[in-house]
């Protein structure tokens, strides 16, 4: 009896370690079937990486008249117009945390437009024209951003981000003599900046869209009173949207 016990004991515990021993090793067969499956399944533990982004950016000016348009005789009115521009970028990205990066963007140049229409009145009163002021800016910039990334999913990730951005125009005309027909820009500006991306992992880089608003914090406008199309105005406060593709390794 006791004997009879003591090889069915055996064969229990026998049973359970090979049962134990086919879960360990399956379990071990798709963990591995699953790292095989993820492309860069080591980037998430690199401290830094490098990137490029190819950018497109719309954008435009946020008008604020100044007291004398009230006085003005010549000018109705003054409307900015949404006008596109495109742009390079590089990205350097630093590790802090599995859901956080710290990202600096530099450098980025971007290449800028953006268009104020006049609704102006001749001196006899009986005509009235419009008059289309193209302002091109070629933006150095030096953004610094945050971005809190969620868990990935096999090859896919979302992330949002926030940050500042200091920028300078190399373009800027703010010193130009004969600026009778010119709207006079400083030659720098401040703005914060918003967004969310998405993170496609190939087999040898990662693309990721995304995509930003960025609404400046300085007036730009470097305000001339003898100007007709300068001094009706107060403020321009720059906004752009800027879709980016941006490709990591």
């Amino acid at each position: 009896m006791n004997s009879t016990y003591f090889l069915y004991t055996r064969r229990k515990r026998f049973v359970f370690f090979i049962s134990l021993f086919g879960i360990l090793l399956t379990g071990s067969q798709a963990s591995a079937q699953l790292r095989d499956n993820l492309n860069l399944a080591d980037h998430d533990s690199k401290f830094y990486h490098l990137g490029i982004a190819l950018i497109y950016n719309n954008s435009h000016f946020q008008v604020s008249a100044h007291p004398q348009f009230l006085q003005s005789d010549s000018v109705l009115s003054v409307n900015p117009e949404n006008t596109g521009g495109f742009g390079l970028a590089g990205m350097h990205t630093f590790k802090i945390s599995p859901h956080f990066e710290f990202r600096v963007v530099f450098p980025e140049l971007m290449f800028s437009y953006k268009n104020l229409t006049y609704n102006l009145k001749y001196p006899n009163g009986d005509q009235r024209a419009l008059a289309t002021k193209q302002v091109e800016s070629i933006l150095l910039g030096f953004p610094v951003q945050i971005k809190f990334l969620s868990d990935r999913i096999n090859n896919f990730r979302v992330y949002m981000l926030g940050g500042v951005n200091y920028q300078y125009d190399l373009a800027s005309n703010a010193t130009a003599r004969k600026a009778q027909d010119l709207v006079k820009l400083k030659s720098y500006d401040f703005s914060i900046e918003a967004g969310i991306g998405f993170q496609f992992f190939f087999p040898v880089f990662i693309l990721s869209p995304e995509l930003k608003i960025s609404n400046g914090l300085i007036n730009v406008h470097s305000r001339d009173p003898n100007l007709i199309y300068s001094n009706t105005i107060d403020r321009l406060n720059s906004r752009m949207i800027v879709f980016s593709l941006i490709f990591e390794g």
